[in-house]
């Protein structure tokens, strides 16, 4: 216990340990009193074996420094108990000598360092050392408990403690509310919401003590947890030793919430599902907001399994956007549940529901809902989707006016405005989705809940839907309903019975593939996601010879961080690599279910441990790709992936196309070929992948640019080779590569960088698609930049001009 003591504190010790040898009085040296009660509590150490009998004089040391005033501090406090909790487990079986001076050193903190140091004391003392308990535990509770002189607010503490902001503010904001006699009892309910799921008896006691005002007091807590976010707190050992905790809630604080979430099954009021789906998609989410991992797996299932048991329709909205978003697969097997169990009640599949119950907002079949208050018109539209305003003039303003700022239809408006950019992107994953297992509808479900939905029809008008088997084309609406036509202007209006799907281009022929990107070009048609620049992911010769894996986006570096967002994203659970185990923090699967497949693809770490401080890696090294039925086993007993996987000429070719496609986005966004500089120890992969061949996204970017260059001011300036746009200044010629943005410049091919920034001129040309992290965006307002190269005055570019 003091092998980490600094030579002060050491030579003090010395000073006493020589007086104690010599029958001299040790508290008559003098010094630190703080010191003499450390080495008072190390001297009551009767070795490895313990005891009950001290040497009177030891006792004598010790009451003196219980007894003295000594500034304690919480370092001081933390090195006591441990050191008397070592004691304790050494078989020294006199607990009120041990326990003396620690006891009164705690006396001098404040409640929340008490708290902070001795909070798991009491329950560890319960459960595995109850003679300790028994001896001590009214002198714990009494340090713990704040007296009745520090009002409501300490009332409150002493049921939740105070160990993150969330605590805090239910103390000091909601500390007479929640204190009040009607309420106390009830927050002294949910802070034993300890199991799993609440019991009937625990349901039965909340409805009895449930009253309206901790129903509001439910409405106006739970979204600020919904708002909360994750914090970093430092933490200092007994011994010195330093760590960092990213914390989201204490466990003293999440299980009283839990309680709240729990209650709300008995609360029938319609702001309910949609508190619920706000709790639930911030706790399960990881930190961030995006990873496999949960702020809160325990409250987020609670929340989802509270909408689980409350049912209907009006929970479909809040879980469909946690399916969207939440990526842990304990979180998303609850929703799965809630889901199926709503649609058995409505006799519906699962998709087919959450097709049906895409709120509408009261929005117009225009997407626009207007609202007259006070003497403006506020106008809620989907497109934005954004809050517009027309004064009482008739002009539209940017803001609210002054006049109407805290009218409570406006909040209102804001509070919709708000569920609506949370639908929108749960629409376009689904109708994606949708478009990748290849979902058949009847045209007049199609006409219906998309085409007419003021939501989804804002990204289900701009893409191309198919006759199962038949033509395709985009809807058009008529007099007569809405229409199919295709590129040639061809129309053709579905029965409604009549089975259509999502058109994909690999079910297509090259030329009418060209055909439809032409068409939605001239057309200004921009989709919600690439449909028909839509890469196609084919079985190459390569992969038919290495047979079960595919090598294709093998080797290379990416930021392990940002690789694992984007691939959470997209869908894929289970990496996680890092540098706490050699054997099982080198390498991980990223794993992603489609269609009744399972794709596995091996990720290894690269990288200094040191400078990731033994955590989390930074790089990672992509591998090979594996493909493998549902209800195969991918792994062995052991947990380690197989090595072989089925055979790639058995995969479906629309399956093996999304899956390599998610690889080829991941790698065209996260790899570090992409960083204006070489990453240290990547040179040679930087330079490969910075001006190498193209991959399919970087193909389909290409042909996007061929469409789009004759359209360009700078058209008599650029053109397209097999691997860059070539842009000529008046200075040099320039070559951006349409993989990396890179920059190199004839005729020496000397390298230009160039940090990307918003251009003005690139953000007016319209783009089919921009959906791989901006590049296509990024390489015009390059072009732009480099064409009129003489009106550069930024230095850090001037420089290499010039070079």
């Amino acid at each position: 216990m003091v092998e980490n003591l600094d030579p002060l504190t050491l030579e003090a010790f010395a000073r006493f340990d020589a007086a104690f040898e010599a029958g001299r009085e040790p508290a008559d040296e003098g010094g630190d009193p703080r010191l003499f009660g450390r080495w008072a509590q190390l001297r009551l150490a009767r070795g490895a074996e313990g005891g009950h009998d001290h040497d009177e004089r030891v006792l004598r040391a010790t009451r003196f420094a219980a007894d003295g005033d000594s500034p304690w501090t919480a370092e001081d406090v933390r090195f006591l108990w441990e050191a008397a909790n070592v004691l304790m487990i050494w078989r020294h079986t006199n607990y009120p000598e041990l326990y003396r001076i620690p006891l009164a050193a705690a006396r001098r903190l404040d409640h929340t360092d008490r708290r902070r140091i001795l909070g798991d004391t009491p329950s560890w003392f319960h459960r595995d050392h109850r003679p300790v308990w028994e001896t001590v535990h009214e002198q714990l509770e009494e340090l713990l408990t704040e007296p009745p002189e520090h009002g409501p607010a300490g009332v409150v503490r002493n049921v939740i403690w105070d160990c993150d902001d969330v605590a805090r503010t239910l103390a000091e904001k909601y500390g007479s509310r929640l204190a009040d006699p009607a309420v106390l009892p009830l927050l002294r309910h949910w802070s034993a919401a300890r199991p799993a799921k609440p019991s009937d008896r625990w349901l039965k006691t909340a409805r009895t003590l449930l009253t309206p005002e901790a129903v509001g007091l439910i409405r106006e807590i739970l979204p600020l947890v919904a708002a909360h976010r994750e914090k970093t707190i430092d933490h200092v050992a007994a011994n010195g030793h330093e760590w960092q905790e990213t914390v989201f809630l204490h466990g003293r604080t999440a299980v009283p919430v839990r309680g709240m979430v729990w209650t709300c099954e008995l609360i029938d009021e319609p702001w309910v599902p949609q508190l619920l789906g706000d709790l639930a998609l911030t706790c399960g989410t990881g930190i961030g907001g995006s990873g496999a991992n949960c702020r809160s797996e325990m409250l987020a299932n609670a929340a989802v399994n509270v909408l689980a048991r409350r049912g209907g329709l009006d929970t479909v909205a809040a879980l469909a956007r946690v399916q969207v978003k939440v990526r842990k697969k304990t979180v998303l097997a609850n929703v799965a549940h809630a889901l199926d169990a709503v649609a058995a009640q409505a006799g519906l599949s699962r998709e087919r529901l959450l097709d049906r119950t895409v709120p509408a907002f009261g929005l117009g079949q225009d997407g626009v809902r207007e609202e007259k208050i006070g003497d403006c018109l506020v106008r809620l539209c989907a497109d934005g989707p954004a809050l517009r305003f027309v004064n009482p003039a008739g002009r539209s303003v940017k803001s609210a006016p002054q006049a109407i700022r805290r009218d409570p239809a406006l909040a209102e408006l804001k509070a919709t405005l708000k569920e609506l950019k949370q639908a929108l992107p749960a629409e376009r994953f689904r109708l994606e989705r949708a478009l990748i297992e290849e979902r058949i509808w009847r045209w007049h479900e199609v006409t219906e809940f998309f085409l007419d939905h003021p939501v989804t029809g804002l990204y289900a008008r701009n893409l191309i839907w198919q006759i199962l088997q038949g033509p395709a084309g985009v809807p058009v609406r008529t007099d007569s309903g809405w229409e199919l036509t295709d590129p040639r202007g061809r129309r053709i209006q579905p029965y409604p019975d009549t089975p259509v799907l999502l058109w994909h281009p690999i079910r297509e022929a090259a030329e009418d593939v060209r055909a439809w990107r032409d068409h939605l070009l001239e057309r200004g048609v921009r989709q919600p996601y690439k449909q028909a620049f839509r890469e196609v992911y084919l079985l190459t010769p390569a992969e038919e010879r290495t047979r079960t894996h595919s090598k294709r986006f093998a080797g290379h570096v990416l930021r392990y961080g940002q690789a694992k967002a984007l691939l959470n994203q997209r869908g894929w659970t289970d990496l996680s690599i890092g540098h706490w185990d050699y054997d099982l923090g080198s390498q991980s699967d990223a794993v992603k279910e489609l269609s009744g497949w399972q794709a596995r693809w091996n990720i290894r770490i690269t990288g200094d441990p040191e400078a990731d401080g033994w955590g989390s890696a930074s790089f990672c090294v992509s591998e090979q790709i594996r493909f493998h039925r549902d209800g195969q086993d991918a792994v062995d007993h052991y947990g380690y992936a197989y090595r072989e996987g089925v055979p790639l000429t058995e995969v479906p070719p629309l399956v093996l196309s999304e899956v390599l496609r998610d690889a080829d986005l991941a790698v065209g966004v996260t790899s570090v070929g992409l960083d204006e500089q070489a990453t240290g120890g990547h040179e040679d992969y930087w330079h490969s992948y910075g001006f190498g061949e193209l991959t399919e996204t970087a193909q389909t970017r290409r042909d996007a640019l061929t469409r789009l260059l004759p359209r360009l001011r700078i058209a008599d300036r650029a053109e397209l080779t097999d691997r860059f746009l070539r842009v000529r200044g008046d200075l040099r010629t320039y070559r951006i590569h349409l993989g990396s943005g890179n920059i190199l410049m004839e005729p020496n091919d000397a390298y230009l960088c160039i940090v990307p920034g918003h251009d003005r001129e690139t953000a007016s040309v319209f783009l089919p698609f921009e959906e791989d992290g901006g590049m296509l965006s990024v390489i015009l307002s390059k072009a732009f930049l480099l064409a009129d190269d003489t009106s550069i005055t930024d230095p850090s570019i001037t420089r290499q001009l010039g070079a």
